[in-house]
């Protein structure tokens, strides 16, 4: 069970207008989240991981000093509610991430470290396999990748990834927990480029047979930490959980309402859809959008804009209208560019 202390590192919790900094502060919520995940992980005597993530000041460009002095602050809260092991997930940039992992190993306990980048490798250029050395040269136990992509896109990243450590003789868990979205004309920056985020990707979700696929083939490949970011429902969790049945060696909770694979369509009262009772059937399933007018692929929305650049620049002021001219300005530039 996952603390949801995503983005709650205090620069974040003050950054362009955000007031919870100033008027709850980033300890107070850190702790009630370890509270939270905790009280829910008794019922069913799981681990707590308490999380980090990349930050505002690493972005404009502030000192490993600082960005470390960050992160030690959120340390501090999970090693006084005593959570299980630690999570760096969600960096950009794996310099900043083994930052976060030194950090973290203050603590003595096991640390999973995990980049939202594809095959490409990093914002910086550093590639996939030569991130995952540098993690687990850092001290991370786990790492892999998170969010940004979709299942196929991130499984090959982490291959990479594997490859890498194989070449180093080094060794490490692996973790993978991708987007539930189908992200193939993704650029470099993945999901956060394509004109549909956040609030229209809906139309790219993957369904649940996709998650068996994509559960099989990370468990193909050697990951034994499998599971989801943006845009996982229960069901997703759920498929990944039933296709791994046999090595688990249960069934998840929930899996006895309903029969794999759709074979409870025996039961149907129409005779096309009783012939839809079987694996086969769902396993070739390509389905479609019932959106006359969309497109296959987006084009992305490609700034080229990482760490260091202006407009990723902190700030404690709500963004300006004026800011927000020039951004509506850039737009229409590279939307021109890309056209």
């Amino acid at each position: 069970m996952q603390t949801f202390t995503f983005y709650a590192s205090d620069d974040k919790l003050m950054n362009r207008g955000n007031y919870v900094q100033q008027k709850i502060s980033g300890n107070k919520v850190n702790e009630a989240a370890c509270d939270i995940a905790r009280e829910v992980a008794n019922e069913g005597d799981a681990l707590v991981a308490g999380g980090v993530s990349q930050t505002p000041s690493y972005l404009s460009n502030k000192s490993e000093t600082l960005v470390k002095a960050i992160f030690r602050k959120q340390l501090d809260v999970f090693v006084k509610k005593n959570v299980d092991f630690l999570i760096a997930e969600y960096f950009e940039h794996v310099e900043e991430a083994e930052w976060a992992v030194h950090v973290m190993k203050e603590s003595g306990k096991a640390v999973a470290a995990t980049l939202c980048i594809g095959p490409e490798g990093d914002m910086a250029g550093v590639s996939a396999g030569d991130c995952a050395v540098r993690l687990v040269k850092a001290g991370a136990d786990i790492v892999g990748v998170n969010c940004h992509f979709d299942p196929a896109t991130c499984l090959k990243t982490v291959k990479l990834m594997k490859e890498g450590l194989e070449a180093a003789k080094l060794k490490a868990h692996l973790m993978v927990q991708p987007l539930a979205f189908h992200t193939p004309d993704c650029s470099k920056q993945g999901f956060i480029d394509l004109p549909e985020f956040p609030f229209a990707l809906e139309p790219r979700i993957a369904t649940r047979w996709d998650m068996h696929k994509y559960a099989r083939n990370a468990y193909d490949l050697g990951i034994r930490y499998i599971g989801g970011c943006c845009g996982f429902e229960p069901y997703h969790i759920r498929a990944i959980a039933e296709e791994l049945a046999t090595e688990r060696g249960f069934l998840p909770a929930g899996s006895e309402k309903h029969d794999a694979w759709g074979t409870c369509l025996a039961m149907h009262t129409k005779p096309w859809v009783r012939a839809r009772a079987q694996r086969a059937y769902w396993e070739k399933m390509l389905p479609a959008t019932g959106l006359p007018y969309s497109p296959s692929f987006s084009k992305p929305d490609s700034w080229g804009v990482t760490k260091g650049d202006e407009v990723l620049i902190q700030q404690v002021e709500v963004t300006s209208n004026d800011q927000l001219k020039e951004m509506f300005e850039k737009q229409k530039r590279f939307a021109g560019i890309v056209a």
